[in-house]
């Protein structure tokens, strides 16, 4: 059974780095303030979000799982708005779910929970470095700091924060998961 993920195209690709033109999509996502540490937040938004999937919304739907779970440093409040992503910053982690592609920011369900909020991302470009192993910070800031690197040494500007991008089951052994950092970018390499 394949799992949905959001539609992109391959722009390029330069060494380990992959330049990807993502379409429009709705994620749900929450900002976890306070968590102990990376791993905590993540956890915490994944049980949020996981609840909404599973009927924690007005109309009890289930909604199907996709991927990534994406995790961002958040930087502002998240009001109530009618793949897991995570980012993290002074204002807290923030942890997305990709919605399948079938919804539309009038046709997903509201979410029970005021802290988890639907939002529609635009098309973009993203530099993307693939890598396994386990979902730990120190995995995740050595990532980082190999993509911002390399993207710096092209001449590549970023915007925004970087992301972790999961794809796969707690239950896959690490050595086998698929993870992602990626950050959205101005342009392509010039070669």
């Amino acid at each position: 059974m394949s799992i949905e993920e959001p539609a992109y195209t391959v722009r390029d690709t330069s060494g380990k780095i992959e330049y990807r033109e993502y379409a429009p999509y709705l994620k749900a996502e929450t900002l976890v303030e306070g968590a102990a540490d990376f791993e905590s937040a993540g956890n915490e938004g994944f049980r949020r979000l996981f609840r909404y999937i599973t009927g924690g919304n007005t109309t009890q739907s289930k909604i199907a799982m996709t991927a990534p779970v994406s995790q961002t440093g958040g930087s502002e409040k998240i009001a109530m708005t009618v793949p897991v992503q995570q980012t993290g910053s002074a204002g807290g982690w923030l942890i997305a779910f990709t919605l399948p592609k079938q919804y539309t920011l009038e046709t997903a369900p509201v979410p029970g929970d005021s802290r988890v909020r639907i939002v529609s991302q635009p098309a973009r470009l993203f530099a993307v470095l693939r890598y396994s192993g386990r979902w730990t910070e120190s995995n995740y800031n050595e990532s980082r700091d190999e993509l911002l690197g390399i993207l710096a040494a092209a001449g590549v500007a970023v915007r925004g924060e970087p992301q972790l991008a999961r794809y796969n089951a707690p239950f896959i052994p690490p050595f086998m998961r698929r993870n992602e950092v990626m950050i959205e970018v101005d342009s392509l390499p010039l070669r």
